[in-house]
C-alpha cells in the first residue's frame, strides 16, 4: 500500500482522541509496514521507565513522555499553499510519480 504522507509533511488530525483532535503537527516519522505515522505534539503518552544499564551506558529512571504512533487514516495533509487539509491523489508526470491535491489539482511535492 502506498503512503500518500510523508516525513516533513504538516498534517491535521481528524479522528482519534477528542483532546488531539483538530491539531497541527509535523510528521516526524512514517511506518509504512504497520501504516501508521508519529506527528510532533500529538498523542503523548507517559512511560514508567525503570534505570538500566546496557552497553556502558546508563539510561536513568523517571517518567519519560514521548508521542506514540497514530494511524495514517486519522490524518489529513495540509496543502502547503493554502494551509488547508487535503486529500492526496498519485499522477504521474513524465513518468515520476507525484502527489496532487486533490481540492486544488496543484502538485504538492
Amino acid at each position: 500500500m502506498n503512503m500518500k504522507i510523508r516525513k516533513g509533511d504538516r498534517v491535521m488530525v481528524v479522528r482519534g482522541n477528542t483532546a488531539d483532535k483538530g491539531k497541527i503537527g509535523e510528521v516526524i516519522r512514517v511506518e509504512p509496514n504497520t501504516m501508521r505515522v508519529v506527528v510532533q505534539g500529538v498523542n503523548l503518552v507517559k512511560k514508567h521507565q525503570k534505570q538500566t544499564q546496557s552497553k556502558g551506558r546508563q539510561i536513568p529512571s523517571g517518567i519519560i513522555e514521548f508521542e506514540a504512533p497514530i494511524h495514517v487514516s486519522n490524518v489529513v495533509l495540509i496543502n502547503p499553499k493554502d494551509g488547508k487539509p487535503t486529500k492526496v491523489k498519485l499522477d504521474r508526470v513524465d513518468g515520476v510519480r507525484v502527489r496532487v491535491s486533490k481540492r486544488t489539482g496543484e502538485k504538492i511535492d
